[in-house]
């Protein structure tokens, strides 16, 4: 095919898997875990029974026991946070490894007297330090949210494991305490207090020390991530922008999701000579590319190269969504990753569209009745607008979003009215009402990015509550028949997700496994607008372009789903500010071009 474009004679399905890194940190990390319940077994539970190294082990203080115990506790629940960064590789949890193993062994010996536990731990040492050139990968992105989070979490672990060490001692609990008692004794043992349960002998101590050590772990560890030094994902500076427009006005017509990778919340990587590059947000551990790599076809396999390199060193899980046919044959083959068919994305060719016809009657209908009850429609350029305008419009669009979480990142820019972005095509219904509403006689907000020169990509629908039904059908319409007078001559609409299972499973003579597939995505679209785009787009009889999906390894594909959900803003671990804090921070950030920027992001 011309332009150094791979044949796109077969779909891509899955190809022949690459070598996988090895094994051992993966390995390393369970038998840390392993280790880790260990010895919080070992602190929590009384001593399963003396090893032959009792009588030696009984010359030490008493004062070690209930120490000891703690110990283990806070050696085991160290382990066990620190298992998941050693699977990746992470330096920093290697070094903290290292030194918590022979601690943990210690305290296996003075507590439990056994040999065991002691050769366990160090049979997990002598690994580590064997292989620990392969514990090199380099920190994430963190913020200060993660204290939180790291509080919330440990707190409610806490007070699990502070009531396995109150009840497991029931022969020498003084008393039947009730589950309050016991709870309130966990609450103050936390905080380093006495509480109203009482033990003979020596077990108050070791159930103070316990309970006092995990309550210092949750203070001490919180403390730590909220104080340590922000590490923030990267964003896009002014320089990589305008490296990144410089080659979409050279091959931005190649991939209609081209100029979202200009939103400012990812990252890029550049090839060695700079002719291609691929954009990616780190989310969960996962470095998530959108679309196909940005640039000369003939440059993409430098661009992947650097970004698989970037995912190694930070051990982080690589993965591609939406890329194009062809993004998706060139991303396996430079490194052997896998790529199945995600869904579809909706194009509308100007030239072929008419409202005319039996297939587009529901269309007609509507619009027209829109029309009839005295709705208008503008469609212009972003650079046409005053700015006056233009800030009403923001205001409204970001009033009337449907969650207080934005959504949107493989298809949504991220801002509205910037004015590097002038290209961009907006799309407004208008009805003059008896009593204006805030926004004047403003109903419904379409807005489109450039895709190259001739084509522009759907990225945000919102529309006023209180209007008429049918005004994103409404906006298309117009929208696609002002097109030929702004020199467009193809539109890009939504994405709809698994596309052809839908449309397969609701054909006479489906198979039963295609019909429960189609049926598990029906119930899905309960809270995920699955059918319900599919059947949007398919209103405006658009040819359909499949996109995939590129990653790893099958075992990483719910990693991948879930940050994808995140990237998205279906699922948002961090809690949202208030509206009007999100108003002022938008208001004084400044963008890249030294304006505001009004982070609104596509419904």
């Amino acid at each position: 095919m011309s332009d150094g474009v791979p044949s796109r004679s077969s779909r891509v399905r899955r190809v022949v898997r690459g070598p996988r890194p090895e094994a051992s940190p993966v390995l390393v990390g369970r038998a840390c875990a392993l280790v880790g319940v260990l010895d919080i077994a070992a602190g929590v539970f009384p001593r399963f029974r003396h090893s032959r190294m009792h009588a030696l082990a009984e010359v030490l203080p008493g004062s070690f026991g209930p120490f000891a115990a703690a110990l283990s506790l806070s050696a085991g629940v160290l382990l066990l946070l620190l298992a998941h960064g050693l699977k990746r590789g992470k330096r920093r949890a290697w070094r903290a490894a290292v030194v918590l193993l022979p601690a943990g062994a210690v305290a296996q010996f003075v507590y439990r007297h056994s040999v065991i536990g002691v050769l366990i731990s160090v049979a997990l040492l002598a690994p580590l330090i064997i292989h620990r050139e392969q514990f090199t990968a380099l920190p994430d992105p963190r913020s200060r949210w993660r204290a939180l989070a790291n509080f919330v979490l440990m707190s409610a672990g806490s007070l699990v494991l502070g009531l396995i060490i109150v009840s497991v001692h029931p022969n020498r609990m003084v008393g039947d305490p009730s589950l309050a008692d016991r709870i309130t004794h966990v609450i103050y043992g936390l905080f380093g207090f006495e509480g109203p349960v009482d033990y003979q002998g020596n077990t108050s101590w070791t159930v103070a020390f316990s309970l006092g050590a995990l309550g210092w772990l949750t203070a001490v560890t919180t403390i730590y991530l909220a104080f340590r030094p922000e590490h923030p994902a990267a964003r896009l500076t002014e320089h990589d922008e305008e490296r990144l427009r410089d080659l979409l006005a050279k091959h931005g017509g190649r991939d209609s999701l081209g100029h979202f990778a200009l939103r400012r919340d990812k990252a890029v990587v550049f090839s060695p000579s700079g002719k291609a590059a691929v954009t990616y947000r780190v989310v969960s551990g996962v470095m998530l590319a959108s679309g196909d790599p940005i640039g000369d076809v003939e440059a993409w396999p430098g661009a992947i190269e650097r970004f698989m390199d970037e995912a190694k060193a930070h051990s982080w899980t690589p993965a591609v969504v939406g890329c194009s046919e062809t993004g998706g044959e060139v991303w396996t083959r430079e490194t052997g990753l896998d790529a199945l068919e995600l869904g579809d994305e909706a194009v509308v060719d100007v030239k072929d569209f008419s409202l005319s016809g039996r297939a587009m009657r529901n269309v007609r209908q509507m619009v027209k009745r829109i029309e009839r009850a005295g709705y208008e429609t503008r469609v212009r350029r972003i650079g046409d607008l005053g700015e006056a305008e233009l800030e009403r419009i923001r205001r409204a669009a970001d009033d009337w979003r449907g969650t207080d979480t934005e959504r949107g990142f493989s298809m949504a820019l991220g801002r509205l009215g910037d004015p590097a972005d002038a290209d961009c095509l907006l799309a407004t219904a208008h009805k003059a009402d008896d009593e204006p509403g805030a926004y004047g006689d403003l109903k419904a907000i379409l807005h489109f990015v450039p895709w190259g020169t001739d084509g522009v990509s759907l990225d945000l629908m919102r529309r006023d509550r209180s209007a008429d039904p049918g005004m994103n059908e409404l906006l298309i319409v117009a929208a696609l028949q002002a097109a030929p007078k702004l020199g467009i001559e193809r539109v890009s609409l939504n994405f709809a997700v698994f596309r052809s299972a839908l449309a397969r499973g609701e054909k006479l003579g489906a198979g039963p496994v295609l019909r429960v597939w189609r049926g598990l995505l029906i119930f899905l679209s309960r809270w995920f607008q699955i059918e319900s785009l599919y059947k949007f787009n398919a209103k405006f009889q658009p040819r359909w372009e499949p996109r995939f999906i590129v990653y790893r390894a099958s075992a990483d594909l719910p990693r991948i789903g879930f940050a994808y959900m995140q990237a998205e803003g279906f699922v948002n671990l961090a809690p949202p500010l208030p509206r009007f804090l999100r108003r002022r921070a938008a208001s004084r950030r400044p963008c890249a071009h030294g304006v505001a920027e009004r982070d609104v992001r596509a419904a």
